[in-house]
């Protein structure tokens, strides 16, 4: 069975050496058995609106989940949560290096937060994490 590939977000730029535009892909991490494995082998980052971890690959592509559990609240709530992510990552998907695992986990705080400042607590965190 074919695996089906979603691609979350397609940044745009620049590769100097042979002087043309290129896509970047982020694909969404959807098995479970990923999953456990960042869980369990990645390094993490917390934050009370956000928790980050990430695992380096040797692919070439970034893969990116995000959790949000039933404690944050309903599913509206869970669905904001998720998007302010999602958004944030977009935007800083660009300056990012290509082979990353990365699970983010919505926090209590998450839906709560605006987006400038959801992205600025993962630019943080994925900075911390690059910088060990």
């Amino acid at each position: 069975m074919a695996q089906k590939i979603r691609y979350v977000c397609e940044a745009e730029r620049y590769n100097e050496k042979k002087g043309r535009k290129m896509t970047r892909k982020t694909v969404t991490l959807n098995q479970n058995r990923d999953f456990r494995r960042i869980y369990h082998k990645g390094k993490t980052a917390v934050n009370p609106i956000l928790v980050t971890y990430l695992v380096k690959t040797r692919r070439d592509e970034n893969r990116m989940g995000i959790t949000a559990s039933k404690k944050i609240g309903k599913a509206y709530v869970r669905n904001r949560a998720k998007r302010l992510i999602r958004e944030a990552y977009r935007q800083i998907e660009p300056g990012l290096p290509i082979g990353l695992d990365l699970i983010f986990v919505a926090r209590s705080r998450t839906a709560g937060a605006k987006m400038q400042q959801v992205q600025e607590v993962m630019l943080r965190q994925l900075q911390k994490i690059l910088s060990q």
